[in-house]
């Protein structure tokens, strides 16, 4: 019996939910009972009643199923770690706030919104301030609620999703450290961004469209501005898969954002935005045999420990509530 088989087999005999991201390489993502972005499988993984989820992802991913439902036994066969994510954590949260109160702007007059890639105590300190968590597909919605209150977004980690989200809604943006003026800005955002999604350029999408004649040019809002600015469609993760879905066959199209979701997209008229292989390095961490020592680390009763997600009490009550006001909106 080979690994697959012996995955599946594991799968029927425990009680368990095997959850994958859409960037998961394919040998795992076929293995998965829940597939989606990062919001989809939060919610769906807080449905599954199984005891165990097995959580094929990067870690503040698995993080935010158990503060979601903290009852829930959370494990991730390889706590692989967002870059982006790894970017931002309390310190240089704080940081960054100081540098905003230093150029007079106080803590009262701030908004802080979060986007999913983050870890559970930066999206806790977000919620004790009154502020949310997004993700790519809602974060249009989540900052024109959070401009309702009359303060300064404070968008961390990602900056180009904050800039081009302030482009979408005629709104100015300024970058913490750019020397840009943080006291004109309606959002000011933290100087994070996504290794994979800086790869894709407007000399890329200048060449698609010299080579083939009406070809369309997907992006994800992670990409630079200046890449959203000259694509035809920019959405997230499942909002470029369904506008793909949509197009008819013989339609060509360059799609910027991780390599192996572009993969798995259809077979025809579908080509990668970049001359080299934007393929995430922490998502692809992940193996079938990590997949395979943790299920039979659940049947043998002796799980492997380093690979159970915890999040202490206090991190996920503050988490939680950001992620419900989310959710709320």
């Amino acid at each position: 019996m080979n690994l697959k088989e012996e995955i599946l087999k594991l799968k029927q005999e425990l009680d368990v939910t095997v959850v994958g991201h859409f960037y998961q390489r394919d040998e795992v993502f076929e293995l998965a009972d829940i597939t989606g972005d990062s919001l989809e499988l939060a919610k769906k993984a807080k449905l599954s009643d199984s005891k165990y989820i097995v959580f094929c992802g990067v870690g503040f991913m698995g993080e935010s199923v158990k503060v979601m439902d903290p009852d829930k036994i959370v494990l991730m066969p390889k706590v692989a770690c967002c870059a982006m994510a790894r970017m931002i954590d309390e310190g240089y949260f704080e940081e960054n706030l100081k540098i905003i109160n230093e150029a007079g702007i106080s803590n009262d007059d701030i908004l802080p919104i979060t986007y999913i890639n983050s870890s559970a105590a930066v999206k806790a300190r977000v919620g004790e301030m009154g502020g949310m968590v997004c993700t790519s597909s809602n974060a249009y919605k989540i900052i024109q609620k959070g401009l309702e209150s009359g303060k300064k977004i404070f968008f961390v980690p990602d900056r180009c999703l904050g800039q081009n989200f302030a482009k979408s809604l005629n709104l100015k943006s300024s970058v913490v450290g750019d020397g840009t003026s943080l006291n004109d800005a309606d959002i000011i955002c933290y100087n994070g961004f996504c290794s994979v999604h800086q790869l894709f350029t407007v000399e890329d999408i200048e060449f698609y469209r010299e080579k083939y004649e009406n070809i369309l040019i997907a992006v994800h809002p992670e990409c630079d501005p200046a890449v959203c600015d000259a694509a035809d469609f920019v959405g997230s993760t499942s909002q470029l898969i369904e506008y793909i879905k949509n197009l008819p066959e013989e339609q060509k199209i360059a799609v910027g954002t991780e390599y192996n979701m572009v993969n798995r997209l259809r077979e025809k008229n579908t080509y990668i935005l970049s001359s080299t292989k934007p393929e995430c390095p922490t998502m692809n961490e992940t193996t079938l045999q990590d997949v395979y020592n943790t299920l039979k680390s659940i049947k043998d009763g002796n799980i492997i420990e380093e690979c159970v997600i915890n999040v202490s009490p206090d991190v996920s009550k503050w988490a939680r509530v950001a992620l419900e006001r989310m959710f709320k909106v």
